[in-house]
């Protein structure tokens, strides 16, 4: 993942926001230190968007798909209050044990439950409403994730998706690769639904923030 914003001004950007927890740093220093693709892991900057955003909603359920190595789990449910739940989906159990092993750390890892297998099994099998759905797993079924959420999501929630703007390989029109296309797609649903309010922020590397339209 190439750097949209310098890393100058993100580190400038996340100093002036809600601090990085200890445990939510070790998670990080340690997915860098082990894990083939340490970029996955959200960073502290969009820690913190996540922790405003389940704030702003006042969640109480929140949903998401594609755990990694538990970061944004538990930023989420830091935000969250003491009966909070934070439901995450991963299908790699090797990266569900390491996540588990650093939410045992934290205080607010008891408000955290994985399921691990196909995120689309699991989520077909889940009733709503969620207050936060946070997307950021395999690219080529985001559409389909985004569809479900709407299913899931809370009239009065938000609906966020991680990297929409895809190191900026979204501006290729000229036979792009699968995951490029998908997220293309996926970028034009949200865009002309007529159902939702949205914004693509350029925060990282593009969180889509998606809210439903009342009825």
């Amino acid at each position: 993942m190439e750097n949209l914003v310098p890393t100058e001004i993100e580190e400038y950007a996340a100093a002036c926001s809600v601090a990085e927890s200890d445990v939510c740093r070790t998670i990080r220093e340690e997915t860098y230190r082990t894990q083939d693709c340490p970029q996955m892991v959200v960073g502290p900057l969009e820690g913190a968007f996540l922790k405003v955003m389940a704030l702003a909603v006042h969640a109480k359920r929140a949903l998401e798909i594609g755990t990694f190595t538990g970061y944004s789990a538990l930023a989420m449910a830091e935000a969250l209050p003491d009966e909070g739940t934070v439901l995450t989906c991963e299908i790699d159990a090797d990266s569900a044990a390491f996540a588990r092993r650093h939410w045992d750390k934290s205080p607010h890892g008891r408000k955290i439950h994985v399921r691990v297998g196909p995120a689309l099994e699991t989520l077909a099998a889940l009733k709503g409403p969620f207050d936060l759905i946070f997307i950021d797993a395999d690219k080529a079924n985001y559409v389909n994730y985004y569809r479900r959420a709407l299913d899931l999501i809370s009239p009065t929630g938000v609906i966020l998706i991680d990297n929409v703007l895809w190191s900026g390989r979204v501006l290729n029109s000229h036979g792009p690769d699968p995951s490029t296309a998908a997220i293309q797609d996926l970028n034009r649903v949200v865009s002309s639904d007529p159902r939702v309010t949205a914004a693509l922020l350029t925060l990282r590397d593009g969180v889509f923030v998606i809210k439903p339209k009342a009825v």
